[in-house]
């Protein structure tokens, strides 16, 4: 861990044919971001939905002029949330000139593609991603809107350790971030002289969870803590009932929630998700009615507003904030200013705090329940 942060600090599949990437991605009237992303595979739906949110707010930003007189365009490239596709993608963003990187999705993709965009002094903004490897020591060109997975975590076992439950296994996806999650939950139990009861682990973009659930179902957890996407999730939720499982199960906010309700169906009675973003389904914060207002401006009655959208919503109106703050030529430096002065922000009941020091904007956790309809409740 000590060494990833090192070269992170140090630093120094294509979707369609609208996302291939212009030989000159800058001009004077566009501000081009670039995004890696999983637009295939077992975690699509998480690139996806971020992505939609993302363009519900600058497609409104645009049809307003832009930013300064400049239009926002995000080029998207699939890497299946697998490193190596990632690393080549943001190879191909740095050569053609994109003017920042944005809304990454996945620890590993992410922590493959930072090092990468320090050494292009790029700024990297809003990964869908808690990992404090990426957070840890400090990164100039990386900003992170959502609260760390050691936030979520800890806010997980404290709900868990204050009605006595004590007994809490962790299955984690057997990569940087299920190791992330798993020291999370390890951190926030040591205070209280325990350690997880059992540990089962599951290969990135697989469902072979049998051995997971032999493991962890010998340590006779009273709650499991999942961290990973929402297919294994599922499939590992499924397969512990079945071998007679009665506890509760837990996941951080990157298990993609709206996904993980579609994926279990019924099944999905009872599973806790914590969340990081505002509760996207009504209007309880203006940034969730400027969401839902402007996702059914574009869909209408097919709009299906999630958390993963409403997170790609809220990172693309804090960059869009930092753009505005970067001037009317703007550059790197600009922008790094422009996200650090936005000291405790309101996007609308939801805060964001950056400054030279902290480029970790929000440390706000929410724990939802899911029902067997598919719906999410707090």
């Amino acid at each position: 861990m000590l060494q990833r942060r090192r070269l992170i600090q140090a630093g120094a599949g294509l979707l369609t044919a609208r996302l291939a990437l212009p030989a000159l991605a800058q001009s004077t009237n566009k501000i081009v971001l670039g995004q890696s992303a999983a637009f295939s595979g077992p975690a699509s739906a998480l690139g996806d939905q971020f992505r939609k949110g993302a363009m519900l707010l600058f497609d409104k930003v645009n049809a307003r002029g832009g930013i300064n007189g400049r239009s926002i365009e995000l080029q998207s490239l699939d890497d299946g949330y697998e490193p190596d596709r990632c690393s080549a993608n943001t190879r191909k963003f740095i050569d053609s000139g994109v003017f920042a990187l944005f809304g990454y999705i996945g620890t590993p993709t992410s922590i493959a593609a930072l090092p990468l965009a320090t050494q292009a002094q790029l700024p990297f903004v809003a990964p869908f991603t808690g990992a404090e490897a990426l957070r840890t020591p400090l990164n100039r060109y990386a900003f992170h809107v959502r609260a760390s997975y050691f936030n979520e975590t800890a806010e997980i076992v404290k709900q868990l350790t204050a009605v006595g439950i004590r007994r809490i296994a962790v299955f984690h996806q057997n990569d940087s971030y299920g190791k992330a999650g798993l020291d999370g939950v390890t951190r926030a139990l040591q205070p209280l002289g325990l350690s997880p009861a059992g540990l089962g682990t599951v290969e990135r973009n697989t469902v072979d969870v049998d051995a997971a659930v032999q493991s962890i179902m010998a340590s006779k957890p009273d709650a499991i803590v999942q961290i990973s996407a929402y297919r294994s999730c599922a499939a590992f939720i499924r397969a512990a009932r079945k071998a007679g499982f009665g506890g509760t199960f837990y996941n951080v906010s990157f298990v993609g929630t709206a996904a993980l309700a579609k994926e279990l169906g019924a099944d999905a009675r009872g599973v806790v998700v914590s969340q990081v973003m505002p509760f996207p389904f009504s209007s309880l914060t203006p940034v969730a009615g400027e969401y839902l207002t402007a996702g059914k401006a574009s869909a209408g009655d097919a709009f299906d507003p999630n958390y993963s959208s409403m997170e790609g919503y809220v990172a693309a109106k804090t960059m869009v904030e930092g753009l505005r703050r970067a001037g009317g030529k703007p550059t790197s430096d600009s922008l790094i200013a422009g996200l650090e002065s936005m000291h405790e922000f309101n996007l609308g009941g939801f805060m964001v705090d950056f400054g030279p020091q902290k480029h970790t904007g929000s440390k706000y956790v929410d724990l939802t329940i899911l029902t067997d309809d598919g719906r999410v409740r707090h």
